[in-house]
């Protein structure tokens, strides 16, 4: 506020009387300081300003990483929070593989209070709040409690990915799973084992498997269901980055998707439709499930009484990675010499 005051060529409690709009300045000192401020990019400190006013204007987004999952939510959530007259903070406070247990703790702990006037915190493991701050969580770990919050139907998802493999003709599918600790990958893969029972095909239980939404691990599991003497026709995949992981792999197995492999995934990551072949999937509406959250906070910490809970349809896109059944693509047959 110094180099303010001496730039306006007034006193620092002038200055400060601007900042914090109280009266007793004329309407051209007024305009002359904020000009200044504007010149020299100053900012109130919110830390500062929380301490005055408990309020900063600021709500947060805090994610475990920046994945494409977190980053699709982040996109809906800063559209969403233009002109209501609150600035977005995005946090990561994980420990850079998304698997640390607490880490929203830590980041509300460090945020709250003193940067920020509330929540949405992406797949939270955890989430113990403090009385007055609002938190609303997205697609929590152990799904909706007594916290506010917005997922999609991961269930109705799933059957619909079971469905559409079953209606090409596929009957040995597998399934990689994701997080055993997670409620969406529980859902996943107990509607892909309703729309299996549905149909009266059994599960073959060497073909469901745990691939933990992760790259990494999902290739070792793909590389392990592609390998059997009997492999699967198609393989449904927990989420994108799973199905993606299984293509490559696929494809360093001499396999050719979808004439020799079927992969659909769920989610609908922009990565999804830049593959080779596109990859058929599950879209989850994440834009707006970024968007529906924090109106839902924006409400929330307005005094606007909301529905809790907030489940999105999901629905299915085709492209190219699925193919109708064939018994040249049924297991047993040699692996093609091109790629």
């Amino acid at each position: 506020m110094s180099d303010v005051a001496r730039t306006a060529g007034v006193s620092v409690a002038t200055v400060s009387k601007v900042v914090n709009g109280r009266y007793g300045v004329a309407q051209a000192t007024v305009e002359r300081v904020r000009e200044v401020i504007h010149q020299l990019g100053y900012e109130a400190s919110l830390g500062a300003q929380s301490l005055r006013s408990h309020r900063t204007n600021v709500l947060g987004i805090l994610v475990a990483e920046f994945e494409p999952f977190s980053t699709e939510l982040l996109k809906g959530a800063s559209r969403e929070v233009a002109g209501t007259g609150y600035q977005l903070l995005a946090y990561s406070g994980g420990d850079g593989d998304g698997t640390a247990v607490g880490w929203e703790r830590r980041s509300l702990a460090r945020l709250s209070g003193t940067l920020i006037d509330g929540a949405v915190i992406v797949t939270p493991t955890v989430v113990e709040t403090k009385q007055g701050f609002h938190v609303v969580a997205v697609d929590p770990h152990t799904g909706p409690s007594g916290l506010p919050t917005v997922d999609s139907d991961n269930f109705a998802g799933a059957v619909l990915a079971t469905n559409y493999l079953l209606s090409l003709g596929h009957r040995r599918i597998g399934h990689i799973s994701g997080r055993a600790d997670l409620e969406s990958a529980r859902l996943r893969e107990a509607g892909f084992r309703r729309a299996m029972a549905d149909a009266g095909v059994a599960v073959d239980e060497r073909l469901v498997r745990v691939g933990g939404f992760r790259v990494e691990s999902a290739a070792a599991t793909a590389a392990e269901l592609l390998g059997l003497p009997d492999r699967p026709t198609a393989v449904f995949a927990g989420n994108d980055l799973s199905a993606i992981s299984t293509m490559d792999v696929a494809r360093g197995m001499g396999l050719t998707v979808p004439d020799d492999l079927s992969v659909i995934g769920f989610d609908n990551i922009p990565e999804s439709a830049l593959v080779t072949p596109q990859l058929t999937t599950i879209a989850q509406p994440l834009q707006r499930m970024g968007a529906e959250a924090m109106r839902m906070l924006i409400d929330l910490v307005g005094g606007i009484e909301r529905d809790p809970h907030v489940r999105l349809p999901t629905e299915l896109v085709v492209r190219s990675s699925c193919a109708p059944y064939t018994p040249s693509s049924g297991p047993g047959r040699p692996a093609s010499t091109t790629g």
